[in-house]
Parts: structure tokens; sequence; C-alpha cells
């Protein structure tokens, strides 16, 4: 008798069960979806036929070191809904030369946190009902890359994404002791070391338009080696080869090595020329600008002073790696080739005398 009794009970909870699944409306579109787990009020989740867009207005944006930029990124549903609803936003970062994803904020509502690098430096605008786009103050060299805008309401994903490119002037760069010496590890901190980063392809490529015609092979941010000629000639290629970037492809970092190309921003600060009434030595050229409330400047300072500032000098001075070099905005006689740049006298012995490119940060 129990056995019949236990056997009519679960014949009921199965009937019931069914009933139920009965019950719960078919899924007209992929739209739909319902979170049983939190229906709490005003959270509960009861979407059907409402699709969640996510935008931006711009695929790129682009500024310089020490200033600030927009990403734009905003939300919308079709159709409209009658009450805002609150929604998770998280912005991401793939660098230029990295595979991996780096979390820059999260967001929900008016709650938001920020991370690693980013911390105390992003925030989200919210101008607007839908507007998520990322405020980013303070930019660095190494925050050029891919942004991701996603939005996440229940089980709706949607995402965008914008390019932040940062201005700036790429140049080359060999080791001390000559053409290639540096491996890719070597590059990274020799471009480091001269208050710049290794270039992209991308800004490699603009300063090809630009100009920028160099034989030695390089480094680039993503590991490759290229280099740019705008004049084929022997033994760049040959005559036979049109301009453009030239690729020897991705090469084992720890192994090959070459010259690399470093890219560098706007300063904020100023680099000037400084001549006592007597041409120095390399420490002597360094205690030189210590004494005159300065540093002594690195290359990719001065490369950044020539670009944005327009540094015209035509008196060689030592910088920190210990070259001489002079720029040039305004090219006339006495003062190198034809064409704007950098001039190089390369590495001489620290005991030569010359003057020096100092580095002042602003006050």
């Amino acid at each position: 008798m129990v056995c019949c009794v236990q056997a009519l009970l679960l014949l009921g909870v199965q009937l019931a069960l069914s009933d139920r699944a009965l019950a719960v409306p078919s899924i007209p579109n992929r739209f739909f979806y319902h979170n049983f787990l939190n229906g709490k009020g005003n959270k509960e989740i009861h979407f059907n036929g409402v699709k969640l867009h996510v935008d931006s207005a711009q695929s790129s944006v682009f500024s310089v070191r020490g200033g600030n930029a927009t990403l734009p990124c905003r939300f919308w549903y079709e159709p409209e809904l009658s009450s805002p609803r609150e929604v998770r936003v998280k912005w991401s970062w793939f660098p230029v030369a990295g595979e991996h994803e780096t979390d820059v904020l999260v967001a929900i509502g008016s709650r938001s946190r920020s991370f690693g690098d980013f911390r105390g430096r992003v925030q989200l605008r919210q101008d607007f009902p839908g507007d998520a786009a990322l405020v980013m103050t303070e930019l660095q060299l190494n925050d050029s890359g891919r942004y991701i805008c996603e939005v996440v309401d229940g089980l709706e994903d949607k995402s965008t994404s914008v390019e932040l490119e940062l201005r700036g002037v790429v140049f080359p760069y060999q080791h001390p002791r000559g053409r290639y010496h540096l491996s890719f590890l070597g590059a990274q901190q020799a471009c480091e070391e001269q208050d710049s980063t290794l270039a992209t392809f991308a800004q490699l490529f603009q300063s090809w338009k630009e100009g920028l015609n160099w034989c030695n092979a390089g480094w680039l941010a993503d590991g490759t080696v290229q280099y740019p000629i705008t004049r084929p000639r022997m033994p760049c290629g040959g005559h036979d080869l049109g301009p453009g970037v030239r690729s020897y492809g991705r090469r084992q970092l720890h192994l090959h090595r070459y010259d690399v190309f470093c890219f560098s921003s706007s300063l904020r600060g100023k680099v000037y020329y400084l001549q006592p009434s007597q041409k120095m030595n390399l420490t002597e050229a360094q205690q030189a600008c210590e004494e005159n409330g300065a540093e002594i400047a690195k290359v990719g300072q001065l490369f950044a002073a020539w670009k944005f500032s327009g540094l015209d000098h035509c008196d060689a001075g030592w910088l920190a790696d210990g070259s001489v070099r002079y720029p040039i905005t305004r090219p006339r006689r006495n003062c190198g080739p034809s064409e704007p740049g950098v001039r190089s006298f390369g590495f001489p012995p620290p005991q030569h005398k010359h003057g020096v490119y100092c580095y002042k940060t602003d006050d």
C-alpha cells in the first residue's frame, strides 16, 4: 500500500512539472530571456523582442602623451524602454603588441572601478542615458591600442571597439657599439631608456609617408623587423624595388639582432641647448645640466622637442646615452642635409668636448 502511495505521489509531481514546462512561453526570438534566480523588483529581466545595441561614433581617437582622450561608446534598446535599466559596462584594452586583454574599468550604474596603470586615470562620462564613453587623462606612451566597450544586461552582451593612437615621432636607434646589436628585449629597454617606446607598424608607416627614409632594419612592437625607404637605392633593396616599408617578417626575439624604431610623443617640459664658456666632456655636460636645475636630455626628448616644439639649433650637444646630436627644423648651409631632422654624430669618446642638450620639466 505504501509503495502504491509513493508511486502516485511521484506521478503527481511529474505531471505538475510537465504542466509547468508547458506553461513557459515559447521563445519567439533570441532576444527573450528571463532571470528566474534574481527576480527582485525592477532587477528582474523580462525581455521579449527587445534588442540591445552598442556602438561607437568613431573607430579611432588621436591624442598625445600627457593629454586627454574620450573613447565614445553608447548603448540603446529597440524598441525603446519606458524606464532606464542598470547595466554592467566594461572597458578592456588590447595593447598594440599584446595578445592578452587587460581590464581598464568596470561600472554598474554610478559605481565603477579602474585597474592597474589605468587606476585614477579613467572614468565613464555618462552625460546622457546610454552614454558609456571612457574618459582618459594623463595619457602614457603605452596607452595606444584597441579598447573594447562591452555592455551586459542579463544575458544580453554587446560590444564595440575604438582604436587609440598617440601622435608623435618615430626615430631609428642603435646600440652604442654600432649597427645590429639589439635583441627584441634589448630594443625595448633601449627605447624606454630614451623616454620612448617601441614603434608600431602603423606609426612607422605614418612616418614613412611623412618622409622617413632609413636603410637599417629595426625591431617594431609586434616583433617584426622592418625599415622605411622613400628613395630606393643600393644597398637598400636596389633600385628595382619601389618605395615602401620593407619587412624581414617576424624574427626570433632572443636570437636575432637588429636596430630599433622608437616612438616618442609630446613633452611636459623643455629641451634646450646649454653651452657654458667652454665645451664639455660627457661628465661635465651632465653636471652642467644639474647645476642649471635640469637633467641631460634623452634622445626621445630631443626628437619630441624637434617635432612638437620646433627646436632648431645647429650646434651638436651631448645626450644622456652618450651620443651627440642636434635638431634642425630650418635646413640651411653648414647645418647638414637639406631636409629637416635630428642629425647624429654617433657615440664619440666621452672625453670629447661638445655642448649639451638639457631637459627641464614644467613646474
